[in-house]
């Protein structure tokens, strides 16, 4: 009896062999393995950029009542280093919340305020003559800041418009043959008003091209209305800004956008993204579809929810949720879409619907 159990014995040692040498040489590869990867330096920034983010938002909500969805877009903008096209009614926090945002990232703010007889060199800056040393200098404009924000952009003409074309795309200026960068970040956060047109002059199709996206701003629901006038009832000036901390700075921009940098994008979510650029030159209510630089776009901005959202890889719901606000002022639709009453978004959601989603 004894020696049957002592062979039963050897044969589970023979079926799971376990000795501390074997557990230690396991041990060492798993470890080996993370350190090769580095998983946990990627798994460290992620955690201290999703701590970030959250502190924004509460900066945000100390304002901003709502607009979760635009607060959200602006991080992604300014962390894929994009510009952005805010459009809504006078009174719903376009201003507002560029100051905030620019008061949180801890960087220079500059507002310019386009008006029909604004021109160029009002915007770049100009050569002024010094008379000490008898030649001319030249003096920077607003533009050279961190975050400019352009309230009411197509309230200046095409001329002064088209001084952005440089800056937006390239970061730098031309002057009198000589080149000015600007400093790190920079982002235009621009403000248009999609009711009042008299006065205005429509933005050209290069113009709307540079920016990263346009965000629609509706009106605030009845609860978050309540919620406004709960906050600001004991007060009759405009809202300081003092309680505002700042949260990031310019080194810590950097190393977001170096962070979005290495986020993982499978084949079949770029084969995704090119399917819905794509058709959008080839739908029937559409007669201008978006260029690669859209494609290009979504790619980036849906590079960064993913971050925001705290994952190192992208999913389709991110490019699903960034594309109706890439897209929406890059396309052009056929007059007889417009008069049977589409909208734009409505072309957009009908392109994601019908494209199948890689799995």
């Amino acid at each position: 009896m004894i020696e049957e159990n002592n062979l039963e014995a050897n044969e589970n040692e023979a079926v799971n062999p376990e000795t501390p040498q074997e557990d230690g040489q396991q041990e060492e590869v798993v470890t080996s393995s993370g350190n090769a990867f580095g998983f946990e330096r990627e798994n460290e920034d992620l955690i201290w950029l999703t701590q970030k983010v959250n502190d924004i938002r509460m900066q945000f909500a100390k304002y901003v009542i709502g607009q979760q969805e635009m607060v959200e877009l602006l991080m992604a903008g300014i962390f894929s280093a994009g510009h952005i096209l805010l459009e809504g009614v006078p009174g719903v926090a376009k201003t507002l919340s560029s100051k905030v945002l620019a008061k949180a990232l801890d960087v220079d703010f500059s507002r310019i305020q386009f008006t029909p007889d604004l021109m160029p060199s009002d915007v770049i800056g100009t050569s002024i003559f010094n008379m000490n040393e008898s030649k001319f200098n030249f003096k920077k404009g607003p533009i050279f800041s961190n975050i400019v924000l352009i309230d009411e952009i197509n309230r200046a003409p095409a001329k002064t418009q088209a001084a952005l074309f440089e800056v937006m795309e390239e970061r730098q200026i031309t002057y009198d043959g000589v080149e000015y960068a600007m400093q790190f970040p920079f982002l235009v956060v621009a403000t248009q008003n999609p009711v009042e047109q008299e006065g205005t002059y429509n933005l050209p199709e290069a113009q709307l091209d540079r920016f990263l996206f346009k965000i629609k701003l509706d009106y605030p629901s009845q609860v978050d209305e309540t919620m406004i006038l709960q906050r600001y009832k004991s007060n009759i000036k405009a809202p300081s800004l003092d309680e505002v901390m700042a949260v990031i700075n310019a080194d810590d921009v950097r190393r977001v956008q170096a962070l979005v940098k290495n986020i993982i994008v499978e084949d079949k979510l770029l084969d995704y993204i090119a399917a819905i650029t794509v058709k959008t030159r080839n739908h029937g209510k559409v007669y201008l579809g978006a260029s690669p630089r859209a494609s290009l776009a979504i790619l980036k901005s849906a590079k960064a929810m993913a971050a925001i959202k705290g994952r190192d890889f992208v999913t389709p719901d991110d490019i699903q949720f960034v594309a109706p606000h890439v897209l929406n002022h890059r396309l052009i639709l056929t007059p007889e879409a417009e008069i049977e009453g589409y909208a734009t978004e409505d072309v957009i959601a009908e392109i994601v619907k019908n494209i199948e989603v890689p799995r």
